[in-house]
């Protein structure tokens, strides 16, 4: 793994020298725009609409439009001044329960390693955070922004998430046509949660698959090879019916699902 950044975990007046990873990475086909008439790949120019010429960087400037065509500069020694200070840091500041934080502030996850000299220090953090159950909220500076993160244990390694702020999220009071409380048939209800019962199975990541991205590369390697691309078989549309009839079709396909799957 490549080491995308170095500093330390800190707490109170402990300091664990860590090294940062990339823990995901995103899986999509890489696709060029390309010149229809010569297959040449674009290119893109910072162009000035008014002026109607090409901006080198050394012309570019930061600004941010506070009302309508208006636009207030920051030149790059102020917004120096104040940027975060950049301690190399990773400063946990709480320890709380992990069920706390709704899974809609998390946004990207980093695995930390030892950095050198801090196995001990780290083995430590870790055990003692198992133990408790808690993780750590922290706060970091990567490339100049300040960032809130968790720290925590995922199969023996501490890892990093960065988490959104609270006013990052938007208010899902906001959703425009979601029901207020609604009094339902008890007979829905029950079919419902028999349902879910029906479809509920330990989490296993790896049985789920990207598959529009597979036939898509597929696709791709059939055209290098010169072969047709045959057309899939257009699926027919679903009959509507009514809730309880749908209720009912899904737990039986769900069970003989479930069937299917012990034998």
């Amino acid at each position: 793994m490549h080491t995308i950044w170095k500093g330390a975990i800190s707490f109170g007046l402990v300091n664990i020298p860590v090294k940062m990873y990339a823990a995901t990475e995103e899986k999509k086909v890489p696709f060029r725009l390309l010149h229809k008439k010569c297959r040449t790949p674009l290119q893109y120019t910072r162009t000035c609409p008014y002026c109607k010429e090409e901006v080198p960087w050394a012309d570019v400037v930061k600004g941010v439009e506070y009302a309508d065509g208006k636009f207030v500069l920051m030149e790059k020694e102020e917004l120096e001044a104040i940027a975060p200070e950049n301690r190399k840091a990773i400063e946990i500041l709480d320890f709380v329960d992990l069920r706390e934080i709704d899974p809609i502030f998390f946004d990207r996850t980093y695995y930390l390693g030892p950095g050198d000299t801090g196995e001990r220090a780290y083995t430590l953090l870790r055990e003692a955070m198992e133990q408790t159950g808690k993780i750590g909220v922290a706060q970091i500076t990567i490339r100049s922004k300040q960032n809130l993160a968790v720290v925590r244990v995922y199969q023996n390694c501490l890892v990093m998430e960065t988490i959104f702020y609270p006013d990052e999220v938007r208010s899902a009071a906001l959703v425009p046509g979601v029901p207020q409380e609604t009094v339902l048939p008890e007979k829905e209800m029950e079919m419902a949660r028999q349902l879910i019962d029906s479809l509920s199975t330990p989490f296993d990541p790896g049985k789920y698959r990207d598959d529009y991205r597979e036939t898509l590369q597929e696709a791709i390697e059939k055209k290098i090879r010169g072969e047709e691309i045959v057309e899939a078989p257009e699926a027919e549309p679903e009959k509507v019916v009514d809730l309880m009839e749908a209720l009912k079709a899904s737990i039986d396909a769900a069970q003989k699902r479930k069937a299917a799957g012990t034998e």
